[in-house]
């Protein structure tokens, strides 16, 4: 018997039914280890020896692949055709050989880009070695953002209190829509105006001419810049008498564009059909893995993360077929189509994303998928057929057309296009997945019949007035395409990139654009000015160069991470002797736009307008930046950071509060306001007053009366729970949205669940709760989510998750976590300040009874840690030995703080 180790489930199910019974296919779910989120996993003074730890779940399927391979004869590593994949199956290779169940067996590494059985048949019939530089890729990148995670991070934490993390192609990409956001505080708005003619052929025909020359020069878009020079050309057309002086027709091709790669399919899918990045991934994975297609299980798609526009030598023959069963020979051109990719960094190792059968059309396959799998495959096979098609072929006429009025001339232009061929166009219904047009296409169709030399009667002419409008806001398709341009990232990351903005509130969705929240711009404002270098767009893409280099044998991987981090740690070590003082002014002059928005009474935006005598200035707190008096504590006037990009109206009373109406139980107005920790609803005036903060995800534009009485009524009553008798309520609550029952909470998905969940439904959430226990667990004491070590009274420090949230335990002190604080992330120095602010600060006979106790549990932990961590390098030493020796290595040098990994 053959063992082949693939990734997914779904992926193994397929490929069982390819091979047969001389082979067990069984999956690794992914990676089987990772660097764990603790100080000390690489470590640059034993020349960045990594320390990997496997997880329990980990751990069992490895424990099954190991069982399985001890009786096999060969081993067939058939992960994913990338970098991912490629790591994966060193992973589960080097510790089948710890396990020492390899021996003398065949081991060999498999790859395809299709789960079909000729691709999957072909593989195995042609198995290599493990590409150990592409393996070194992997590694050099896992550990440059594990050090550059978790040793900005903490600098974050130290110098600008309520920024969550940082990471090395995170940051750069949240700094690309700061910019954005920059570049459209300081745009000034410019006035223009464009001037038209409709005028009439001698055969009664009319159409549009945009006047392009007057006063003997030729207008660019934008020439026209008041309504006076408007008004006088208006009237130079008005008495003019037209008279066409040139038609030219000449014939146009228009292309088609390469098949999708990862980073077009996903600007395509949102543009089209409204996926976002991770959508648009979970989807086309599911396409790859397999569908079952009446009884046969197929991956519909080629492999979906790839930079390649390839296609392979047999797809473009079949793909040219289809085009002449589909569409007609006319519709083939007479030699295929090759392409080449424009982004930076690219590596074409793997083909375009491409369907596994031009053949099975969407029609055919419709009745199998889901409407997104459908629309997804649809997009796919449309671009992949239409890349091989014929070019559209058009006629472009250009019409130039004299103004006479007297001694005075002008000159005006009208353009139509017609298609004489659709070529490639006949494989789209909606036009709008087309590639992009550039700007020299028109609109405006086709024009009528239009003779040289002809007269033309004018009917009308048109004047109107426009404003120069800022740069759009990036949305998740377009700071992909910039990403890509620049060589930042690379395909598999863009969508993990997004969702840590997103999961960090460094950025907000609206309306599908990425506005960057507050948090975000002060962590890229200080980033830009205290570690320059690390956000810079050339730099990052000058890494990602090294790191192609690297997997194609050319550069050596620790060499690359040496010259890193030299310059890296000497970056991170200047930063100690940084005052809050000097971060502040420099963020101070940085977010100026945003710190200090200009008054309509065009006062110094500075003064405090509340005393009138001091400057407002950036203040950190507990939970982050706000602005605040320098007056204080005689003044105590502060103001929230919006988390749209410009100031909120001031919780002082400087700004007024918006009125949304009265709540008809109570006869109160409702008012929407800001504080110091944001926008919320209140009812009433004074103490007595109730307030509801806006939930996640709600934007102060898009409250209006309803919605403001809804959240102020919370929690809701949702019925009596049939068995207890005793009322359900919903509400919104420190941790999120939640139910109640007889005094214990279940959470809820969305804010939106909290108004419409049902009685039955409701019922559902607290059973299955009450099963999962206290913190969703079990019953009983919640687990430790992390052990941070020993009290210097004794007694273990903790994180675990309780009824209420995240906390910190010590003996008998809980202290729970700031709000937004992750648990993960928690380090030492926090957990005692806030067992003090508890005040546990004097010493328990239980708490130092129970030390001796947690020194045997780590003996007893580090006898069984052959499975739970190991070297990257192949070094003798024990699992609990490379333990030692990371905590034995010096602090300075490893400073990797407890902080949570953020970036791919």
């Amino acid at each position: 018997m053959n063992v082949v180790i693939v990734e997914s489930p779904a992926k193994a199910k397929t490929i069982n039914k390819y091979l047969g019974s001389g082979y067990k296919v069984l999956a690794s779910f992914g990676h089987v280890r990772d660097l764990p989120a603790k100080d000390g996993s690489v470590l640059p003074d034993q020349d960045f020896e990594m320390l990997w730890e496997v997880d329990s779940a980990s751990q069992k399927r490895m424990k099954d692949i190991a069982d399985a391979v001890k009786g096999s004869d060969a081993v067939y590593l058939a992960t994913d055709p990338d970098r991912e994949g490629e790591a994966i199956s060193w992973h589960v290779l080097d510790l089948l050989k710890k396990k020492k169940v390899i021996g003398d067996k065949l081991v060999k590494r498999v790859v395809f880009n299709a789960i079909t059985k000729k691709a999957v048949l072909d593989a195995m019939a042609n198995p290599r070695d493990i590409d150990v530089p592409l393996v070194d890729a992997y590694l050099a990148r896992r550990a440059l953002d594990y050090l550059v995670g978790f040793n900005l991070s903490p600098v974050l934490w130290r110098k600008l209190p309520g920024a969550r993390s940082a990471g090395r192609v995170q940051s750069v990409a949240l700094r690309l829509v700061c910019d954005r956001e920059t570049e459209i505080e300081r745009f000034v708005s410019e006035e223009y105006w464009n001037i038209s003619a409709l005028l009439k052929t001698p055969r009664g025909d009319e159409f549009l001419a945009k006047l392009v020359q007057a006063d003997g020069k030729r207008l660019q878009g934008k020439s026209i810049t008041n309504g006076e020079d408007a008004g006088r050309l208006k009237t130079l057309l008005d008495g003019a008498a037209y008279r066409v002086e040139t038609v030219e027709a000449k014939p146009v091709k228009r292309n088609p564009g390469p098949p999708f790669t990862t980073s077009s399919l996903q600007q395509a899918a949102s543009s089209n059909i409204g996926f976002g990045a991770s959508r648009t991934m979970q989807v086309a994975q599911k396409l790859y893995e397999g569908i079952d297609i009446g009884g046969e299980t197929v991956g519909l798609i080629t492999y979906m993360r790839t930079d390649g526009v390839q296609m392979a030598p047999e797809a473009i023959d079949q793909a040219r077929r289809a085009i002449v069963d589909q569409f007609g020979e006319r519709y083939m051109p007479e030699k295929p189509r090759f392409y080449s990719t424009k982004a930076k960094n690219a590596q074409e190792a793997h083909e375009a994303i491409r369907p596994t059968d031009f053949n099975r059309t969407p029609d055919k396959v419709r009745q199998y998928l889901d409407a997104d799998q459908a629309r997804l495959y649809e997009l796919i096979w449309k671009r992949g057929i239409a890349s091989q098609m014929a070019s559209a072929e058009m006629e472009r006429t250009t019409v130039e057309i004299s103004a006479t009025n007297g001694a005075e001339k002008a000159g005006l232009r009208a353009v139509g296009s017609v298609v004489r061929f659709d070529g490639f166009l006949g494989a789209y219904v909606d036009r709008r997945e087309e590639d992009d047009k550039s700007e020299d296409d028109d609109e405006d169709g086709r024009l009528p019949e239009i003779n040289a030399r002809e007269k033309l009667d004018k009917n009308k002419v048109n004047s109107s007035q426009h404003f120069t409008e800022p740069p759009p806001r990036y949305s998740e398709a377009s700071l992909i395409k910039k990403m890509e341009e620049l060589g930042i990232g690379r395909p598999s990351t863009y969508a993990a990139t997004l969702k840590t903005l997103s999961d960090r509130e460094y950025v907000i969705m609206d309306k599908r654009k990425l506005i960057p929240h507050s948090k975000g711009r002060l962590v890229t404002a200080f980033l830009e000015n205290f570690f320059t270098k690390y956000v810079e767009y050339d730099f990052t893409a000058d890494l990602e160069e090294k790191l192609d280099r690297i997997s194609a044998g050319e550069l050596d991987w620790k060499q690359v991470l040496r010259e890193f981090w030299q310059d890296f740690f000497g970056q991170i070590e200047d930063t100690k002797e940084l005052r809050v003082t000097n971060v502040l002014d420099a963020l101070n002059e940085a977010l100026a736009p945003l710190v200090f928005p200009k008054r309509e009474d065009g006062s110094d935006p500075r003064i405090c307008q509340v005393c009138g005598t001091g400057n407002l200035s950036l203040k950190l707190g507990k939970y982050g930046a706000f602005v605040g008096c320098s007056n204080y504590p005689e003044c105590n006037f502060t103001r929230q950071l919006s988390s749209e990009g410009g100031a909120d109206a001031e919780a002082s009373g400087l700004n007024e509060p918006k009125e949304l109406g009265t709540d008809p139980m109570t006869g109160e107005q409702l008012t929407l306001r800001s504080g110091r920790f944001g926008p919320y609803i209140q009812r009433g005036d004074g103490k007595e007053a109730k307030r509801s903060s806006l939930p996640k995800g709600w934007l102060p534009d898009d409250i209006d009366h309803e919605k403001a009485l809804a959240l102020i009524n919370l929690p809701r009553d949702v019925g009596k729970h049939p068995e207890s008798g005793k009322m359900i309520s919903a509400g919104l609550g420190r941790y999120g949205p939640f139910l109640l029952h007889d005094g214990g909470y279940a959470n809820l998905e969305t804010i939106e669940d909290v108004f419409s969940i049902g009685l039955n439904r409701a019922v559902t959430v607290i059973a299955e709760k009450k099963e999962k226990g206290p913190g969703g667990r079990g019953r009983g004491t919640p687990a430790a989510l992390k052990d941070l070590g020993a009290h210097p009274d004794g007694g273990a420090i903790t994180v675990r998750d309780g009824k209420y949230g995240p906390y910190v335990n010590w003996a008998k002190v809980n202290a729970t976590l700031p709000k937004g604080m992750d648990p993960q992330s928690v380090t030492m120095e926090q957990a005692m300040a806030l067992i003090i602010e508890k005040g546990g600060k004097a010493s328990s006979g239980k708490a130092k009874a129970k030390a001796p106790a947690k020194k045997a549990t780590a003996k007893k932990a580090a006898a069984k840690t052959e499975a739970d961590a190991t070297t990257e390098t192949a070094t003798k030493k024990s699992p609990a030995k490379a333990k030692t020796a990371a905590k034995k290595a010096p602090a300075k040098k490893t400073t990797a703080s407890k902080a949570k990994k953020t970036d791919t």
